[in-house]
């Protein structure tokens, strides 16, 4: 089992976090009852490891109990789980005042409703493959779903399920990098903002010549970034965009690359020396070119 607990990282985030967890877990509703394990940091833990840590109910029940953090039953959590929106909306709330407070208010993103579409990969009991996917739309910083749909494993990660108003800005991984999907995104006078995806979503740049984009690149140090404008087109259209692009560091690079190799072997596929490079940076796109 994975170590998802963060018991390095706990500290740090403690440190965000207001000092009356306790006080607000019982004003938001979260504390019931005064029986129980009463403790709100644990309780928010256990959330996280579940939530954020990629553990299911019982597994993060099992894991909690090796660490010595709580005795809790799976329906215990999931009842807890029931009753935390409000007060991780309001941790919410207040890690972005700190925050704002430390850096000033700028522009974005208050002119957008955020938006964050993804999907996840449900298995059941026995099973060796997904056997579900939910996709889903969540707000921020409400932390509120907005859309969910079930589908079979051939329900395919694709913002034609969703709808879109000029007032968002959409934030969406490589799973949804791809003309059609951004298109219909920005047909909608919505923004975007998607981790690119360069072998499923072809750009070029500034009136259609070709993009050469490795050289400068190769430039970067590690953590420089650096953007240029491109454009796609789709259905005889012509969308402008802002590719902005961040050199990861040595060990992210090799995790990068080791991943990429192994799902191209995984494929039976052979991946060329171009895209094997590229994974060594962070590859954004967005419509937006007033975003930092």
């Amino acid at each position: 089992m994975r170590n998802d607990a963060l018991p390095e990282a706990w500290s740090i985030l403690r440190d965000w976090l207001p000092e009356d967890l306790n006080e607000r877990a019982r004003s938001d509703g979260f504390f019931q009852r005064s029986r129980g394990l009463s403790d709100a940091e644990l309780w928010l833990r256990l959330i996280l490891m579940h939530v954020a840590g990629g553990l299911s109910l019982k597994q993060t029940v099992v894991r909690a109990r090796e660490l010595g953090l709580a005795q809790v039953s799976s329906v215990a959590l999931f009842k807890r789980l029931r009753r935390s929106q409000k007060w991780l909306q309001g941790l919410t709330q207040h890690l972005l005042a700190v925050q704002q407070k430390k850096l000033g208010r700028f522009d974005w993103p208050y002119r957008y409703r955020l938006r964050i579409i993804d999907a996840s990969n449900i298995q059941e009991p026995g099973s060796t493959g997904t056997d579900w996917r939910l996709h889903y739309s969540i707000r921020l910083p409400e932390l509120t779903c907005d859309h969910y749909e079930l589908t079979d494993d051939q329900g395919g990660e694709k913002p034609g399920r969703y709808s879109f108003s000029p007032d968002e800005l959409v934030l969406v991984d490589r799973g949804y990098s791809h003309r059609a999907g951004v298109a219909r995104v920005l047909n909608a006078g919505a923004q975007v903002l998607v981790r690119w995806n360069p072998g499923l979503f072809p750009l070029e740049a500034r009136h259609g010549q070709a993009l050469v984009q490795l050289p400068r690149l190769r430039a970067l140090g590690e953590g420089q970034a650096a953007e240029c404008p491109v454009q796609f087109v789709w259905n005889q259209k012509t969308y402008p965009l802002r590719l902005g692009a961040l050199r990861k560091s040595q060990l992210a690079a090799k995790r990068a690359l080791r991943r990429a190799q192994r799902k191209a072997q995984k494929n039976g596929t052979h991946a060329q020396a171009e895209a094997l490079e590229l994974t060594g940076y962070v590859l954004v796109l967005t419509s937006d070119t007033t975003l930092p």
